[in-house]
């Protein structure tokens, strides 16, 4: 508790000299872990782009190299995102998802086919769809804060709890549109309905990864406060922090690089309850400059590795969406079971 204080009033991490041995110790061991999930990392990357190439490596690289990046930034924002978000929710098992970002993605594209035919939605620029799409859940996670979230800090609850009723509302309508369609509207609905890494724009790529970038730089200050925004909200406001401040600052944020990489490929909607935990479960510490850096490796690992697995290994033609979807499935279950704070 000393360490957190002391973090959250000076700004100033406790230097080598005053930590105790067992801290060093712990720091240490988050290091190396951090190493550690870097270095598989990179392997992983190197494993997607190298593996049975056979033909022209420019060509395959230049493809591949196309496929890995996507899978870097969702991975990388959906982890950061994720785990910050459990922060200021108070719970292991809530994600940005639970507010019904998926659903919102979902529903557009169900809505231009339903309204407009399949054709308006193929006839859609790559980057006219990314804009339509990121607009939309910049939209609706910012009216949500707007008038959801109040000076009471149990409206973030409030918040949660509309997104799952808004979410479902989502749904119902989405498949309510789909039995209406015609048979070939609904399997190009489809198409873009999962996450696919494999016809990722090069252009679309590039904004995406800037505005992760732009998410990750802004989200970084917000780190060490968010420590104490950890002890609840009558610890933030005993410590001199301000709780409602970071929290809005925070969820914005986390806004912006959900939108964003759900617009990139699709929503991957247990991956973030995944990749936060198993974070958490990793690293000994509370603090989330390391938190959220190990997030984002091990999201990067699971959208990278499992790509490889997936495509290179078993040679499957599954999405990797599907198999993540199954296993957060069951993820989720088990965190249920166990968890006695939800």
């Amino acid at each position: 508790m000393t360490a957190v204080q002391d973090h959250a009033t000076t700004g100033h991490t406790i230097s080598a000299n005053g930590a105790s041995p067992a801290e060093k110790a712990k720091d240490r061991r988050v290091l190396a872990i951090l190493i550690g999930l870097a270095m598989l990392g990179l392997l992983a990357i190197t494993a997607y782009l190298t593996y049975g190439v056979q033909g022209s490596w420019s060509y395959a690289l230049s493809l591949r190299s196309r496929q890995v990046g996507s899978l870097i930034v969702v991975g990388i924002a959906i982890g950061a995102s994720s785990l910050v978000f459990q922060t200021i929710a108070g719970s292991r098992i809530l994600t940005p998802g639970v507010m019904g970002f998926d659903a919102v993605y979902v529903l557009i594209q169900t809505m231009i086919v339903g309204l407009f035919g399949a054709s308006t939605l193929q006839l859609l620029g790559v980057m006219e769809r990314f804009a339509l799409n990121t607009f939309a859940l910049m939209i609706f996670g910012l009216l949500l804060f707007r008038f959801l979230f109040r000076s009471n800090s149990r409206n973030l609850f409030v918040v949660v709890l509309v997104g799952i009723v808004l979410g479902s509302l989502f749904a119902s309508l989405s498949t309510l549109t789909s039995r209406l369609l015609s048979p070939d509207d609904f399997l190009t609905l489809q198409t873009v309905l999962f996450a696919s890494f494999t016809t990722v724009d090069p252009v679309l790529l590039g904004v995406t990864g800037a505005a992760t970038a732009f998410g990750l730089l802004a989200l970084w200050p917000q780190l060490r406060k968010l420590d104490v925004v950890d002890l609840g909200h009558d610890g933030c406001v005993a410590l001199g922090v301000d709780y409602h401040r970071t929290v809005r600052t925070t969820l914005v944020i986390v806004t912006l690089l959900v939108a964003a990489s759900t617009a990139l490929v699709g929503p991957m909607i247990f991956l973030g309850l995944i990749v936060a935990n198993l974070a958490r479960q990793a690293l000994p510490t509370h603090r989330h400059t390391s938190l959220v850096v190990a997030s984002a490796l091990i999201g990067l690992l699971f959208t990278v590795g499992g790509q490889f697995l997936v495509t290179h290994v078993f040679d499957l033609q599954t999405p990797i969406s599907v198999v993540i979807n199954l296993v957060g499935g069951l993820y989720f279950i088990v965190l249920l079971l166990r968890t006695d704070r939800l």
